[in-house]
């Protein structure tokens, strides 16, 4: 098994057919300078690591700044 799959494999969250982390909608996360919240936290989590850039991830990003991560690593991945 690769890498990758082996990596999906183990880890729930980069399951696409998982509806809990797969097509979240960023148009309801905030555009303020507030903490990423906790769902932008994981989603953002899986979806760098998934792309293969884990240093997209921080936990200390504003909820604006996650959303414009995953809106980047979203269109990477399409």
């Amino acid at each position: 098994m690769a890498g990758d799959e082996k990596l999906t494999e183990l880890n729930p969250k980069l399951h696409r057919e998982n509806p809990n982390n797969a097509d979240h909608d960023t148009q309801n996360w905030g555009k303020g300078n507030h903490p990423m919240t906790a769902p932008q936290a994981s989603y953002l989590k899986a979806l760098a690591e998934e792309a293969g850039e884990p240093e997209a991830y921080r936990e200390d990003m504003s909820e604006a700044y996650a959303t414009s991560q995953i809106d980047r690593l979203r269109e990477k991945m399409a």
